[in-house]
Parts: C-alpha cells; sequence; structure tokens
C-alpha cells in the first residue's frame, strides 16, 4: 500500500507547517489527487486515519479532492478535460497530446489551530 508512505510524506509537511505557524493542532487536510496519479482514495483515506493516532491531526478532517485529466494539444494548442479515456484532442483529434494534471498529488489547504 503506497498510500501510507504517500501519508508520511503529508505528515512531513502538515507538522512542517504546524511548526511554522507556531500551531498546535491540525483541524482539516485537503488534498489534491490526479486521477492518473494511481492513488486510491478510500486507501488513502485509511491511511490517514491509521497514521494520525497520535500526532497533532489526531483529530483532522481529511478532504480529497479529484483532479480530472486535463489534455494539452501541441498541434493545434487545445486544451480539454477528460472524464473518461478517450486521449485525444477535442480540437483536432490528434492523439499526440500532453497530459498537464491529473498525475500530481498535493496539500490544497491545511486548517491549524493555536
Amino acid at each position: 500500500m503506497h498510500e501510507l508512505s504517500l501519508v508520511a510524506s503529508v505528515f512531513e509537511v502538515l507538522e512542517d507547517e504546524a511548526r511554522r505557524h507556531g500551531a498546535a493542532k491540525v483541524t482539516r487536510v485537503v488534498l489534491k489527487v490526479g486521477v492518473m496519479s494511481g492513488v486510491v482514495p478510500e486507501l488513502l483515506l485509511s491511511a490517514f486515519d491509521m497514521y494520525k493516532k497520535g500526532t497533532l491531526a489526531e483529530t483532522a478532517r481529511l478532504e480529497i479532492v479529484p483532479v480530472p485529466v486535463k489534455l494539452r494539444c501541441p498541434g493545434c494548442g487545445g486544451e480539454a478535460v477528460r472524464e473518461d479515456t478517450d486521449f485525444s484532442c477535442a480540437g483536432c483529434g490528434s492523439r499526440r497530446v500532453e497530459i498537464v494534471e491529473g498525475r500530481d498529488l498535493f496539500v490544497e489547504t491545511v486548517d491549524l489551530e493555536t
């Protein structure tokens, strides 16, 4: 389960932010998770709940915001968000597209309490 190692990295960010702001507690965390990141949201939630015990985020709520796949066509310059597996340009139909969003996982928001 690589979600546990991802959560460990997230907790490094949380601890750094809490320390930087003099906070004693993390109350909410919002993660943006690309649909092509390879992360299973349910496993990420479970890993977060396991990892947070005994930490400054013990009572924190995790919210996961899915990020859809966004494509850019180098041929025509068109961009499109895809919900399906059709990775072709919506403008010109080319299959030579670049994925510009949808593979990332990052901390969007951390709510702290002093």
